[in-house]
């Protein structure tokens, strides 16, 4: 059973400058949640404990929103707000934590080469910080299991329309299926040149050798470990197998994702969801 995860929540967060100059973009609420609060959640719920941040200097708030704070709890107390209190003390008992500091950005494959030491030598999921999927089971549930049947690299893909490929990783399928060996990776393709329209949606189950793959130092033009070369290279010794997760992917890493983040998961919320649908329908017609 795999117990650990990797969190990169190390970016500079450039799409939502300048909010992100002092707000890490891992912490904007959808509604009243951050989003990065959302994965823990969703780890946990999965039997997934031991959590490591790979952070910069810049995202100490991030450690100190899964802190306790005593001087906020007395004053919710004194104040008898015990529900608000009880979910504020339950966000720094979610999981068991850990930090460690991304020094430069040197891609997300370097991010997950500083966790190395806290995961060791066990497979763990990685899971970036603006990847939410409304679904049930959930998405990381939905990895487990197909790790489970397979014990090898899992990468989560979804469909997307095939003008948009050149926005994200794509995977090349060996046959069809919702599970599935991966025959290639291939970073943002312009659409004519996109071995397919299944599009990496920022979470993975990777095994020990993902590792190794990576100290190798396979590297674009800019220089920068990326995750996918060292998958690139892993496939040409293990299988890695595509899970495609079904559900509603919410992409909160752009501005108008993290809206209709913000906007699908009121539209669930039965104490706003009737004023909202008002709200949006009064702009609509005008």
């Amino acid at each position: 059973m795999i117990k650990k995860a990797i969190i990169p929540v190390g970016g500079l967060g450039t799409r939502f400058l300048p909010a992100t100059k002092v707000v890490p973009k891992e912490l904007f609420p959808v509604l009243n949640k951050p989003v990065i609060q959302y994965l823990v959640e969703e780890l946990v719920d999965a039997g997934v404990n031991d959590i490591v941040f790979v952070i910069n200097k810049e995202k100490e708030s991030i450690r100190e929103h899964f802190s306790p704070n005593k001087k906020l709890e007395n004053i919710l107390e004194k104040r008898e707000k015990n529900d608000i209190l009880e979910g504020v003390k339950r966000t720094a008992s979610l999981a068991n934590f850990s930090y460690v500091e991304q020094s430069e950005p040197l891609g997300d494959g370097h991010a997950i080469l500083c966790a190395k030491d806290e995961i060791g030598n066990e497979p763990c999921v990685v899971i970036f910080g603006d990847t939410l999927v409304d679904t049930t089971p959930s998405m990381v549930k939905q990895m487990l299991e197909v790790y489970e049947q397979h014990e090898a690299s899992i990468i989560s893909v979804m469909k997307i329309p095939k003008k948009d490929t050149a926005s994200y990783g794509i995977v090349s399928p060996r046959e069809d299926g919702k599970i599935f060996e991966i025959v290639d990776l291939v970073e943002k393709p312009e659409p004519e040149k996109a071995p397919s329209n299944l599009a990496i949606i920022g979470s993975y189950i990777i095994t020990p050798s993902v590792f190794e793959e990576l100290m190798k130092n396979p590297s674009s033009i800019d220089g920068e470990i990326r995750l996918i070369d060292g998958l690139n290279l892993l496939k040409e010794k293990e299988k890695i197998f595509g899970c495609e997760i079904q559900g509603e992917w919410l992409d909160t890493g752009t501005v108008l994702g993290w809206l209709k983040a913000n906007i699908h998961m009121a539209m669930k919320n039965e104490n706003i969801s009737e004023d909202l649908k008002e709200y949006l329908k009064n702009i609509l017609q005008t």
